[in-house]
């Protein structure tokens, strides 16, 4: 079962860092005393950029598989849209909060709001999947509720609001915690705490799965199911101490760390290496490889893509000059 839990976990990770960086941007906002509609604006445009983004990706998919994707595919709802989305939800919240709320009091609000909004997609995604569903939305737009896309039923490959955006806000309610000013000054109990909570959540998902009785008429725990969000909440509170720890104590201050270099060009990182991955460009074929070969193949696209993000991270801001030295002419032989 833990086993195929990690298998699940890229999307739920990339929403719940996702949650944690649109707060630390929402503080930094807050610090520069900017009102409530400034900050929700600011940030619902950058959702919107990644939204954008998102639907250039599905286009570029679209034209790289030209002769044989249907035409359906450029509907399709991927991680990036839904990231985009989430981040243009968590702005809408972020502004009703801000805008209701003053002083000291604030930050819990955020953070309670934050946690509530994403227990209620959890709660929901079982019952808009299944006799809630809004047949009444033409698909591409009911794609976005449950992942219905043009096939008559919710698909579980795609990413749609309920339950993925969940997981955005609980990253929110996350950052705004770690960006406060107590649990700043105890950093590490902080992490420590939130791991200790990540592993009473996941046996607590693994206790409410096991009981006779489930709440919903439709219980699907590997898709729908709110015990299945708490139980990898939980595990992505662990990955997140068990981060910091590296950080602080492990490798990462040696001077390179392989996690800080991939987060600092994780857009890029994840548009190169699903073509890589996925893709006609597939540096192995598919459905045919051993855990030896496929292991192998783990290996090098992670060599791959942190070179990527070393050489994107270290030309940034310098691509003028690297236009220069690419059409500089060698210099004639005497």
């Amino acid at each position: 079962m833990y086993s195929q839990l990690g298998g699940t976990f890229p999307a739920p990770l990339f929403l719940f860092l996702a949650g944690i960086s649109f707060a630390l941007v929402t503080e930094k906002l807050r610090k520069k005393n900017l009102p409530a509609a400034q900050i929700g604006r600011a940030t619902i445009r950058r959702g919107a950029e990644i939204f954008a983004f998102g639907l250039l990706f599905r286009l570029q998919e679209y034209l790289i598989s030209w002769g044989w994707a249907p035409l359906s595919d450029l509907l399709r709802v991927d991680i990036l849209n839904t990231i985009g989305l989430s981040m243009m939800l968590m702005g809408v919240m972020c502004w009703v909060v801000l805008s209701m709320h003053r002083g000291t009091r604030t930050r819990m609000a955020l953070v309670l709001s934050s946690a509530g909004a994403a227990l209620l997609i959890s709660l929901l995604t079982p019952l808009l999947w299944t006799s809630w569903r809004p047949r009444w939305l033409p698909w591409p737009l009911e794609s976005y509720i449950n992942g219905v896309h043009n096939l008559g039923a919710p698909q579980a490959w795609l990413f749609p609001i309920f339950p993925w955006t969940a997981f955005a806000f609980a990253g929110l309610a996350a950052g705004f915690v770690l960006r406060c000013e107590w649990a700043r000054r105890r950093e590490s109990a902080i992490f420590g705490f939130g791991g200790a909570a990540g592993v009473v959540l996941v046996e607590a998902g693994h206790w409410l799965d096991a009981q006779p009785h489930q709440v919903y008429a439709f219980y699907d725990f590997w898709h729908t199911s709110p015990n299945f969000f708490l139980m990898r909440v939980g595990m992505l509170l662990v990955i997140l101490a068990a981060s910091y720890a590296w950080c602080r104590w492990g490798a990462g201050p040696w001077g390179f760390s392989p996690l800080i270099q991939l987060g600092r060009a994780s857009l890029l990182v994840y548009w190169a290496h699903i073509e890589f991955v996925y893709g006609r460009l597939s540096i192995l074929p598919k459905h045919s490889q051993s855990i030896k070969m496929a292991s192998a193949g783990l290996l090098v696209i992670f060599l791959a893509m942190l070179a990527l993000a070393f050489l994107r991270t270290r030309w940034k801001g310098r691509g003028a000059e690297v236009l220069a030295w690419f059409r500089r002419r060698p210099a004639p032989a005497h």
